[in-house]
């Protein structure tokens, strides 16, 4: 009460912040003459000027005003298009590391071009990030074109590129490209040996292109690195013909598909350990035995695959692959897999090639990348729904933009129906006579299947339509640019970051660039640009007498933010335009997260057979249970957030830590320090100080240094003589091993053992880091059954993650140590070893849940590649190299036994 009366007095914090920034248009406006007066010449100096005012100590606020009014008036001569006043205050809003949220068709690519300009200005690059590949080409050549005028360089970063091409890219004023190709350029520039050959800058400015999609529905899962692990293809097909029979009787599971879950019952585990003994899965033991703990993970993943996830819906099969389909654009996510063996578990059922699973070589979530800016904004059409979110994981602000003229869109309340069949009949009714006056049509669906069936009735009822989702993902410029002609209807899975906006009357831009790509003559050029003018003009005319576009919704998402995305593709700029959703009792949100009085509540309101039932109240409940779902996924995104935070840590010493070993040309200190700490470790084991000499192991000892500094020493004998103790003793051994370390040097020559000592740091950095992420996957997958146990999993994560990173940074000093104790130079090989190619995967994979196994959520997409990686080469014949073994490996020598077990030993 006392809320609504001092807004209604004082203003929203929202109508204050924009008071604030609406003071200075007029500063901006009053410029604008001054400026237009200008030649291009002149006005191209400006950007000189301002980089000199910079340099003499103005800051980027001082120059705000007239970079913005600079901008302006180059947008008029490049583009034909001028910035409004509240595209102004959008950028100022953007300027301050906020985000803006403007409507669908008010201009966002246009204003980022403000803060843009103001920011490059400072000549350490400015990152503007799309959702996928075409977006970023579009816009960087696009709103380039002001850039260039102004005299600044322009990059369009995309996957596929060289890496020549990246850095160069990477090196402009202003740097297009996605979310995903930032990252996973971020990683491998962080597999790197030199810093000559990483493509990334330091951070400095980012601007985040529908940025709810991006830090949002993206950041639910990690972008992962990763490279070829054990292949236990056939079992996953073998598993997945036991599955396929045991589910279809309902009884052997439990499934739940508000937490999109799925288990075993009693009955289950009994009938399916029978089956697996039958096909041979299970030779030995009962099937929670620990050595049979691969089976029942294949067990597991193959029964989510048959239960939770469905085809046309979750993926499609195309080309012998599993493609899966985002659940927020509706498009194919080529190259992304799910992880831990769920993917795999679909191909088996899909009975497409069951490709090898991958071991994560490098990882970082969308949160920990963006929050590496230190100034980071983001533009969207919908972001107040999740300001929350944005707050508390990435401390960004959002603002409300009003629009440039008011939205004319008449929101109609739901209507909802008994059954998906009546809704379904319904909507064809409605489509059919929106057809029959000229209204264009947008029927927007959640998923694949259901805009089929929706397709299938049109096609019945002869209603002429076009499908946009993942299968026809080729024509989508094409079919968004027609969706505004008279009577056009289109079927659309999601309408999220299309990047095209929906113009009444037809797209003129892209009209003219199809039927005029074939004409040279000019005078017929002209005629036919006259022509189609005069079409766009009047279809214009004849769908705003007909009310605008009617977005129509099939069902309600999960997300009030998807429904207002649809919604906010009708009343752009002004236009006239109407929006209804059509419900029913069998949709996936009533059905699952609706509440049960829901359907008594119906009844009450008189819903029978056929008929409808439209009412505010249906509006409140739905609302309600999409807050209730939303909060749950903002939960599950920040615990995944709360546990890569540990890694993160780790992550980021790591990897300063390897910067700086690149940027050194000596690291022999460091490794002196390493042989030093190794040896103190190792004498304090064996000789613990003040214990009696008959209790010291000098026998372990002498193995010990054979094993690690290659050097047979009497140590027996020493330690049998009178008066020494363990300080001597050290002292002796330290004296041998760095006598023995100096004459290897000027063997080789003091620029040849530079050079090896760093390489082989860097890469026995690589290979110890590799082998805690294996490890830290595992820990991360069980951590939640201490819950049973009355402990915190974030917190017992922590303590044990913090313990393996200790034990990491020990291995790497001791594997060094060895190394370097072992390597010579044989004359017939090559100084620097050739690399070894390796097959690695980027993924934007799936993550479990570490206390029920299942899925956390979907994320995006990712892209699958093949790079190259150094590592030190494995010679089973020369036991000098076999310290470059994996931990986890099978031993060189032969025994059988897993390196760390055998030659690998820690002491």
């Amino acid at each position: 009460m006392l809320g609504s009366i001092a807004r209604a007095i004082f203003g929203s914090a929202n109508d204050r912040s924009l008071k604030a920034y609406q003071r200075r248009v007029p500063q901006i406006n009053a410029l604008e003459a001054g400026m237009k007066a200008l030649s291009d010449q002149a006005l191209a100096a400006k950007t000189v000027e301002f980089r000199q005012r910079l340099a003499d100590g103005a800051t980027l606020d001082d120059l705000l005003p007239e970079a913005f009014a600079v901008v302006r008036e180059a947008a008029i001569r490049t583009l034909g298009q001028r910035h409004f006043d509240v595209q102004l205050v959008g950028g100022m809003v953007l300027h301050d590391g906020k985000i803006a949220e403007m409507k669908t068709g008010e201009g966002k690519t246009l204003v980022a071009t403000l803060p843009v300009y103001l920011n490059a200005l400072a000549g350490k690059g400015v990152h503007v990030v799309t959702v996928n590949d075409y977006l970023a080409r579009r816009d960087g050549e696009w709103m380039g074109q002001i850039y260039q005028f102004l005299g600044m360089s322009v990059g369009v970063v995309v996957h596929g590129q060289d890496e020549e091409t990246k850095r160069a890219q990477y090196n402009a004023d202003i740097t297009y490209g996605t979310n995903n190709e930032f990252g996973f350029d971020y990683l491998r520039d962080n597999m790197k040996y030199r810093l000559e050959d990483m493509v990334q800058r330091d951070f400095f400015y980012a601007i985040v292109d529908e940025v709810d999609s991006i830090l949002i529905d993206e950041a639910r899962t990690p972008l992962i690195i990763s490279g070829p692990a054990e292949d236990s293809s056939d079992l996953y097909r073998r598993v997945d013909a036991v599955v396929k029979e045991l589910v279809k009787d309902e009884s052997t599971y439990e499934k739940d598909e508000k937490q999109r879950t799925v288990s075993l019952t009693e009955d289950g585990s009994e009938t399916v350990e029978d089956m697996l003994r039958a096909a041979g899965v299970l030779t030995e033991g009962n099937m929670y035995d620990i050595f049979n703990v691969s089976v029942v993970h294949h067990v597991q993943q193959s029964l989510r695959a048959h239960t939770l996830f469905a085809r046309d819906v979750d993926y499609i099969v195309r080309d012998d692959q599993i493609i899966l389909i985002d659940e927020f654009t509706g498009r194919m996510m080529q190259g992304r897999r799910y992880s831990e063996g769920l993917h795999q578990a679909l191909e088996a059922k899909e009975h497409v090639t069951v490709q090898a699973e991958n071991q994560t070589l490098a990882s970082i979530t969308f949160q920990n990348y963006f929050r590496l800016y230190p100034k980071l904004s983001g533009m969207t059409g919908t972001a107040m729904t999740e300001s929350d979110e944005f707050e508390e994981i990435y401390r960004l602000h959002a603002i409300e933009i009003p629009t440039n003229v008011p939205v004319m869109r008449n929101d109609e309340d739901d209507e909802v129906y008994r059954t998906a069949a009546e809704k379904y009949e319904a909507l064809a009714a409605l489509i059919a006579e929106a057809r029959e006056k000229g209204q264009p049509v947008l029927v927007g669906t959640t998923s694949i299947e259901k805009s089929e069936v929706i397709s299938e009735i049109l096609k019945k009822k002869k209603v002429p339509h076009s499908v946009l989702n993942a299968r026809f993902h080729e024509q989508e410029a094409g079919i968004v640019a027609d969706a505004g002609a008279p009577g056009a209807i289109t079927i659309a899975t999601n309408m999220a970051g299309r990047g095209t906006d929906i113009k009444l009357g037809g797209n003129l831009e892209v009209r003219l660039r199809k039927e005029l790509a074939n004409i040279h003559d000019e005078a017929a050029r002209a005629a036919k640009e006259a022509e189609i003018h005069a079409e766009i003009e009047a279809a214009h005319r004849k769908v705003k007498d007909a009310g605008g576009l009617f977005v129509v919704g099939t069902e309600r998402h999960e997300s009030r933010r998807i429904d207002n995305q649809l919604r906010g593709r009708s009343g752009r700029q002004g236009d006239p335009g109407r929006s209804r959703f059509f419900l029913s009792l069998e949709d996936d949100l009533m059905r699952i997260f609706g509440s049960e009085r829901m359907g008594g509540m119906l009844q009450r309101l008189g819903l029978k057979e056929g008929e409808a039932i439209v009412h505010p109240w249906i509006n409140k409940a739905l609302e309600k249970a999409q807050k209730k779902v939303e909060a749950r996924n903002f939960d599950m995104r920040k615990n995944v957030l709360k546990f890569d935070d540990v890694m993160n840590d780790q992550r980021k010493e790591v990897y300063a830590q390897r910067k700086e070993y690149m940027r050194a040309t000596d690291v022999s200190e460091t490794v002196a320090d390493m042989r030093e700490e190794v040896l103190v470790n190792m004498v304090v084991a064996r000789v613990p100080e003040k214990a009696f000499a008959e209790q010291w192991q000098l026998a372990e000892l002498t193995e010990d240094v054979g094993r690690v500094f290659n050097l047979a020493l009497p140590i027996d004998a020493w330690g049998r003589e009178e008066g020494i103790d363990e300080t001597h003793l050290r002292e002796r051994i330290q004296r041998a091993v760095d006598e023995a370390m100096a004459a290897k040097a000027a063997n080789m020559g003091p620029d040849l053992m530079r050079f090896i000592e760093k390489s082989l740091l860097i890469q026995t950095l690589d290979a110890v880091w590799k082998e805690h992420l294996y490890a830290l996957d595992h820990l991360r997958q069980g951590i939640g059954l201490r819950a049973y146990g009355q402990r915190d999993p974030l917190n017992e994560y922590k303590s044990e993650a913090f313990t393996l990173f200790n034990a990491m940074l020990t291995d790497l000093k001791e594997r060094v140590t060895t190394l370097l104790s072992r390597v010579e130079i044989a004359p017939d090989r090559p100084v620097a070893p050739e690399p070894v190619r390796v097959q690695m995967v980027e993924s934007h994979a799936e993550p479990v849940s570490a206390l029920t196994g299942e899925p956390i959520d979907s994320g995006s997409q990712g892209v699958a590649v093949a790079s190259m990686v150094r590592t030190p080469a494995v010679d089973p014949n020369d036991q000098s190299t076999w310290a470059a073994t994996p931990r986890n490996a099978p031993c060189p020598c032969g025994s059988g036994k897993k390196y760390k077990h055998c030659h690998g030993r820690l002491a």
